[in-house]
């Protein structure tokens, strides 16, 4: 039974890096899947990086306009924060939820 295998296979160094490659490949800490789904993680926190940088580019471009511009800073309050002068009435105009 064991000549009908081929010599190759049952060379002491072929059978020893089988072992390994399949030890590293599906049972390792750092296995194939593991290192695929990493891979996958980074990625998509890149993506969210990018995407962060660009909104605080965003921001910081807002932030000096608002800075730059009283009328522009008094606009924003008024709209945001619901702030008023002190003779004005402020009404707010809740839509209706259906």
């Amino acid at each position: 039974m064991l000549q009908r295998i081929p010599k190759i296979f049952r060379n002491f160094y072929f059978i020893t890096s089988f072992l390994f490659l399949v030890w590293m490949l599906f049972f390792d800490s750092n296995d194939f899947v593991t290192q695929y789904q990493m891979r996958r993680q980074l990625s998509e926190l890149e993506s969210d990086k990018e995407h962060y940088l660009e909104k605080m580019a965003e921001v910081e471009k807002d932030r000096q306009e608002l800075m730059g511009n009283p009328e522009l800073l008094e606009k924003f309050a008024r709209e945001k924060y619901l702030m008023k002068r002190p003779n004005e009435d402020v009404f707010i105009i809740v839509p209706k939820a259906e």
